[in-house]
């Protein structure tokens, strides 16, 4: 290797550490100023025995959000927190439905953004509460 590959090299690879500098100084830029809030979503219409949990889950994973989504008996529930923009994201998706779906009403409300969750899951519905029949 010459004098002037080994300098050219040198400063090749200074250049692309410098690059990688700047993407993640970029990245905590976006971090920092990216806005973070708590949504709740209820919707209702055709949305039990339609995988519509299974989609709003896929789509809050593909989103980077945290939060669970869970059927109720008229309507599904959908808690998630994080970066306002996705969160919009996800209210779009639930207003559009799963394929098999028929979103007939889509209601939010914004709320401070917790930190409670690490991901998000499908919340089970609690089981109905035993009566004795007399």
């Amino acid at each position: 290797m010459t004098y002037l590959q080994g300098l050219k090299n040198m400063i090749d690879s200074q250049q692309k550490e410098s690059e990688k500098e700047d993407l993640l100084k970029e990245k905590e830029l976006q971090q920092l100023f990216s806005e973070r809030k708590r949504v709740y979503i209820k919707i209702s219409g055709k949305v039990h025995g339609v995988l519509f949990r299974a989609y709003v889950k896929n789509k809050a994973d593909e989103l980077g959000l945290t939060g669970y989504v869970k059927n109720t008996d008229d309507f599904v529930e959908v808690v998630a927190e994080g970066d306002k923009t996705k969160l919009r994201k996800l209210i779009l998706a639930c207003q559009k439905g799963a394929p098999l779906s028929q979103v007939a009403k889509t209601e939010y409300d914004w709320f401070d953004y917790s930190g409670k969750f690490k991901e998000f899951y499908v919340k089970c519905q609690e089981p109905p509460v035993n009566r004795l029949v007399a």
